[in-house]
């Protein structure tokens, strides 16, 4: 800038004036305070000192724990016979068999040990169940006719009767149990075959033949 206003004709054309050559030393001098000034405003980073690395010891782990002695059972011992100290028995196998082996007691000589008396006996089977018949006849069918005979004579009478009666429960005889008159029995033997019905008696659940004494009346105020 100095050399172009040397060089300048209008400058050439004045007079050197003291008060410009002080403006243009000015003018520099403020440029260059504020060169100065634009280098003060920059930004000093701080100097950042590198990290330190501490290593801390590592405890070494604990030593193990002593076993506790191991104690060894004592060997027991175990003698043993050797070839020599055992002496086997020679058998002679073409010599009789000694006669104080033991034998078992023969079956014929049991009843020599507990008595001549014994004797094997079954164990007693259950008795059967029987159930006796049952009169099983109606009311209207229970008496039988009247005889003619002693109707007249107006004779009564009481027989005392064995029944014979069969699987099915029909009487199949009529037999008198002492003394009866001839004209009663009859009448009552073919009244009780064709009239009368019994349930059968049983034998364990089994319908069987059975008998029973009954007693029969004739009497004339039931006529």
């Amino acid at each position: 800038m100095l050399a172009y206003a040397a060089n300048s004709r209008r400058v050439a054309g004045r007079s050197n004036s003291p008060s410009a050559l002080v403006l243009i030393v000015a003018g520099h001098a403020a440029a260059i305070a504020a060169v100065m000034a634009a280098k003060m405003d920059i930004v000093t980073i701080p100097r950042i000192d590198p990290t330190e690395l501490i290593e801390i010891p590592v405890a070494p782990p604990p030593p193990p724990s002593p076993s506790p002695p191991y104690k060894s059972r004592p060997a027991e011992q175990v003698t043993q016979p050797t070839f020599i100290d055992r002496t086997d028995s020679i058998v002679d196998m073409n010599a009789p068999l000694s006669s104080s082996l033991a034998q078992g007691t023969a079956i014929e000589d049991i009843g020599a040990v507990i008595g001549s008396d014994f004797s094997f006996v079954d164990p007693p089977k259950p008795a059967p169940v029987r159930v006796a018949a049952r009169f099983n006849t109606p009311a209207s069918a229970l008496k039988p006719p009247y005889p003619n005979d002693k109707l007249r004579l107006e004779e009564e009478a009481t027989l005392r009767l064995k029944l014979t009666i069969d699987a099915r429960g029909r009487v199949t005889s009529v037999e008198p149990v002492g003394a009866a008159d001839p004209s009663f029995l009859e009448a009552a033997r073919r009244h009780i075959i064709r009239a009368w019905r019994y349930k059968p008696a049983t034998e364990d659940g089994v319908a069987v033949g059975s008998s029973t004494v009954i007693n029969l009346s004739f009497r004339l105020e039931e006529v």
